[in-house]
């Protein structure tokens, strides 16, 4: 049986606040843990405006103290942003606090511009060159390795579930080698997503975690009782990404009826081509879309993201969603 979970970047809406942003995402984790969702995952991302979720660490820690089963984790750690101690006392933390409900997925991309690596002391392009061994050597850590010349206190011996995220056959690459879990950005990224599966799969070799391949992907969902309405709170997500490449990002602006019918053909095209990840409409139509996707990829977990303006809007997506796919 497929797995279900949520990923969420903490949005903040145009008119909203911080903390009206960290009160979402604990209804969304509380939702997710009611419907029974496997995991609840947050974004690391840095210096948008529209994304909360840049102390990724403290905020699954907010959401962890709300909720009781369901895993919390990174979805992921931009590792390249960090040194491997740094991030193995965090989640080291966090596994101590939430004993067997913690995910680490890490990923390469650092996603900056010179500004970013200014504010963080990095040379960012550098350090994701040093992505494979500063993986081999956070395992390390968390594994109380004793040939290190210094252990992490919290992280030594901690209960972490290590991921490996990607939107390329790097990834994949890394993830077979390694012996981890593979999770696709499909979700805003869906070109490689089939050849980087099988390359992971062809290619896994395993290890004292995982003695087989498993794969999780990522889809878009937005879910209301009728196709007009869930066309409508999608809407909002659909903005952001265009405005983001169009080098205009911002605060998650409110939906508009009809919102594809304003764009230019290439921006339409640009969101047809991501939407090989999603599931819109009905209940009905998402349980369909969605295991069209299961039976195309094989994933033993579904991730599921996705935006909206107004937050009870994404909790009742949620929830129709699970009771069609449950059902």
């Amino acid at each position: 049986m497929t797995d279900f979970s949520i990923l969420d970047l903490v949005p903040i809406r145009e008119g909203g606040s911080l903390e009206e942003a960290f009160r979402a995402v604990v209804d969304l984790a509380r939702t997710a843990e009611k419907t029974g969702c496997t995991r609840f995952w947050v974004a690391e991302h840095h210096a948008m405006a529209g994304i909360a979720g840049g102390a990724t660490s403290v905020v699954l820690a907010h959401i962890g103290n709300a909720t009781s089963t369901i895993r919390i984790g990174s979805g992921g750690i931009m590792l390249p942003n960090h040194t491997p101690f740094q991030i193995a006392e965090q989640f080291g933390t966090l596994a101590a606090l939430f004993p067997g409900r913690v995910d680490l997925g890490l990923g390469r991309a650092p996603g900056a511009g010179p500004e970013l690596q200014r504010a963080l002391r990095k040379d960012l392009h550098r350090a994701a060159e040093m992505f494979p061994q500063d993986v081999v050597e956070l395992r390390a850590f968390l594994d109380g390795d004793p040939s290190l010349p210094i252990q992490a206190t919290p992280g030594q011996g901690a209960d972490v579930e290590l991921w490996m995220l990607g939107s390329s056959l790097f990834g994949a690459q890394l993830a077979a080698r390694l012996g981890l879990p593979y999770a696709f950005a499909s979700h805003f990224a869906p070109d490689h997503l089939d050849a980087a599966l099988e390359l992971y799969r062809r290619n896994f070799e395993p290890s004292a975690a995982l003695d087989r391949p498993h794969v999780m992907a990522a889809m878009n969902l937005f879910c209301a009782e009728t196709e007009a309405e869930a066309e409508r709170i999608a809407s909002s997500q659909l903005q952001a990404f265009v405005r983001l490449r169009t080098g205009s990002p911002g605060k998650l602006p409110p939906p508009i009826d009809g919102y594809r019918d304003t764009l230019p053909a290439n921006a339409r095209a640009m969101l047809d081509h991501i939407g090989q990840a999603s599931a819109v409409g009905t209940p009905n139509q998402v349980r369909d879309a969605i295991q069209r996707f299961v039976d195309r990829t094989g994933a033993d977990e579904i991730m599921l993201a996705g935006a909206t303006f107004d937050p009870e809007a994404r909790t009742r997506s949620l929830e129709l969603a699970m009771d069609a796919l449950k059902g």
